[in-house]
């Protein structure tokens, strides 16, 4: 069996206890049965682009969803299957004229795996245009439909990643249609800028660029309230979050820079290091374990706590 490190984009995880790929709906169905029948350790895999799989996951059973299908619902009304990876679905929005993902072009993974996280970058984020999603769930063994509001959608964030556990079969979208004339040319202008901003950033899959043999962005920014704000430098960037100023989000890519950490940063012989062209990434230099990344990533941040009392949550799942 294969190791994980060959589906994963930062290249680590070993050779699990069994390995299941679904091609279609019914075959997910039945995979995630069937595993979850064993009463062992589960992991759905997508894309494999925001998730740390251990160097030895011998009680592990992967499903790997690779379900796929644009299905339009109505005008600007989507249904995409689970598997479907993410740019692919954002290259058709853009090339049918429909407005609302465009500016997140580039972002790894799958559609399935998108709303667990809320992923969002550059103004836009999946909360905006997500109007259900199909559902197994895990403690009932039943498919329901989950509309917006039961996601509880937040920065980077929603139910399915607070406790509510099982596995998205199928996303719908409402994007915008019926634009004026020349607006499929802006969104491809947009969509071109974003692919050149996160390629600069080491941020678009890239086999040529270690930069890239990452989970992209390694820790969310911190919401904190407004007078720990205050606290901090002057030039520290924040966004207020809520009407009132009350909470604002940080650049934990700024604090881990003036915590000391450069890019490029290595632990002595360790194979994993901060990205090149970006603070926020950890990236596999070839060899990397595991254990070298999660080594890398709780000196970062340590780092981070010590200089500034902030604790850098990390974004992928750990596994």
């Amino acid at each position: 069996m294969k190791h994980l490190s060959e589906y994963t984009t930062i290249r680590v995880g070993g050779e699990p206890a069994e390995l299941r790929v679904a091609r279609t709906r019914d075959e997910l169905i039945a995979a995630a049965h069937d595993v979850w029948s064993t009463g062992e350790d589960w992991l759905v895999l997508g894309g494999g682009s925001n998730v740390v799989i251990n160097d030895d996951p011998a009680n592990l059973h992967v499903i790997k969803v690779e379900s796929t299908g644009i299905e339009r619902v109505s005008q600007g009304h989507l249904r995409v299957q689970a598997g479907e990876n993410w740019d692919d679905f954002v290259a058709y929005a853009v090339n049918h004229g429909l407005a609302g993902v465009e500016s997140l072009s580039g972002i790894p993974g799958t559609v399935g795996a998108a709303p667990v996280q809320n992923i969002g970058a550059y103004g836009q984020e999946l909360a905006d245009t997500f109007v259900r999603c199909e559902f197994l769930d895990y403690e009932t063994g039943e498919i329901e439909t989950l509309e917006k509001a039961d996601m509880q959608f937040g920065y980077r964030d929603s139910i399915l990643k607070r406790g509510k556990t099982g596995i998205v079969l199928w996303v719908e979208f409402q994007l915008l249609a019926d634009l004026p004339a020349g607006s499929t040319a802006l969104m491809k202008s947009r969509r071109i800028e974003v692919l050149e901003q996160r390629a600069a950033k080491g941020m678009l899959l890239n086999e040529g660029d270690l930069d890239t043999h990452s989970c992209g962005s390694f820790f969310t920014n911190p919401i904190v309230s407004a007078s720990f704000a205050r606290t901090l430098p002057e030039d520290a960037p924040r966004w207020d979050v809520d009407e009132d100023g009350d909470r604002v989000k940080l650049s934990a890519a700024w604090l881990i820079e003036h915590s000391g950490i450069q890019k490029g940063l290595r632990l002595g012989a360790s194979k994993a290091g901060v990205s090149t062209k970006h603070a926020l990434a950890i990236t596999n230099r070839g060899g990397a374990t595991a254990k070298d990344v999660l080594e890398l990533a709780r000196f970062i941040q340590e780092r981070v706590a010590a200089t500034f009392g902030i604790n850098l949550v990390p974004e992928p799942v750990i596994a």
